[in-house]
């Protein structure tokens, strides 16, 4: 029962953290200040954490948030490209 609450407990907090961050970057419009860099690396985290769940078959509910945390992040990359998208083309005028 108790089994991996810390670790979800974990992934909720971070989970919590990133609509923040993705309504201050869509607010924002431009890609000043974004690091894609930690993004990326954060990303691929959740990936080798997913990645451990599936090789040492642990598949429980903790992989849902994995899986929410890798949604939301993948959602800050698509505002990451959106944002620089637009910084162009505020440049090009």
């Amino acid at each position: 029962m108790i089994y991996g609450i810390f670790e979800a407990a974990m992934l909720v907090c971070f989970a919590v953290s990133w609509p923040f961050n993705l309504l201050k970057a869509y607010r924002a419009r431009t890609n000043v200040g974004t690091s894609v860099v930690f993004m990326s690396i954060v990303l691929i985290g959740y990936l080798f954490g997913l990645a451990n769940k599936v090789v040492n078959d642990d598949l429980s509910y903790v992989v849902a948030f994995y899986i929410l945390d890798l949604a939301l992040v993948s959602t800050g990359l698509l505002i990451y490209v959106r944002n620089g998208r637009l910084d162009r083309e505020r440049a090009a005028s």
